[in-house]
């Protein structure tokens, strides 16, 4: 029988990247993202490799949504043995108090209250299930640690990522339930495009940032999905060698 994987933000860049990764490794993958043609543009990719998966428009801001690609997820395949918390979004670079609050609530919405929504359910699934457990992957960003200019709301929720990720480490002790982060620094994907470009930087200047090809991050979250359970990842930086992180600022 096929472990199944859950992939959020899965119509593009890492996500894609990963769930087609996770189903060349075996997995059944299940694919959520806002748009359904781009989810099933990567069902049929992996389809076509002799893989199985299952495209699930979901809103993972939306918690009511969220149910149902779980309840989806059940009537398919039963279970989910890995979730990878990778929806996210950010916002404009602008001063914090230029930013209107619709775009704290929408970046919140995505990448903290998404994760949890998702996290949820998927511990009460793995919880329930037999066999019980299975594995939780966060997508943090190094802005956990380390900010950009003008990135409040971003670097706020990649916080609370990493607190997320280490309170579902510890509840899910009981029940086989491994959690784990990786934070990523400039995956070449659509949205690091504009790097090529320059990013601002802490000094005040704009600066061509080096990226890496996204396989090395879906490489890295194929390897903590495919550890035993009583192994994990608990945290890792996958980022372009030269880009500015060490010694930001």
């Amino acid at each position: 029988m096929h472990k199944v994987a859950m992939v959020t933000g899965a119509g593009s860049g890492i996500g894609k990247a990963s769930a087609l990764a996770l189903a060349q490794a075996g997995y059944a993958l299940v694919l959520a993202g806002r748009r359904q043609e781009a989810l099933a543009a990567v069902a049929a990719e992996i389809e076509a490799a002799a893989g199985t998966a299952l495209a699930v428009a979901t809103d993972v801001a939306d918690a009511a949504s969220v149910e149902k690609l779980f309840a989806a997820c059940a009537d398919r395949f039963g279970r989910l043995d890995v979730l990878f918390n990778n929806a996210g979004t950010g916002s404009p670079a602008v001063p914090m108090d230029e930013l209107p609050l619709s775009e704290w609530e929408k970046v919140v919405g995505a990448n903290l209250n998404g994760a949890f929504y998702c996290t949820r359910e998927a511990f009460r699934m793995m919880r329930q299930q037999q066999p019980m457990g299975g594995r939780i992957i966060n997508n943090g960003s190094i802005s956990a640690y380390v900010p950009r200019p003008f990135s409040a709301p971003y670097t706020a929720t990649k916080h609370a990522i990493t607190g997320l990720t280490r309170s579902t480490s510890l509840d899910g002790r009981p029940y086989d339930i491994a959690c784990g982060q990786i934070d990523i620094g400039n995956a070449a994907t659509e949205m690091t495009e504009r790097m090529a470009a320059g990013v601002l930087q802490a000094d005040g200047s704009t600066k061509v940032e080096p990226r890496m090809n996204v396989q090395h991050v879906a490489d890295t979250v194929v390897y903590m999905a495919s550890l035993p359970l009583d192994a994990n990842v608990q945290f890792v930086t996958v980022m372009a060698t030269k880009m500015p992180f060490i010694g930001r600022g």
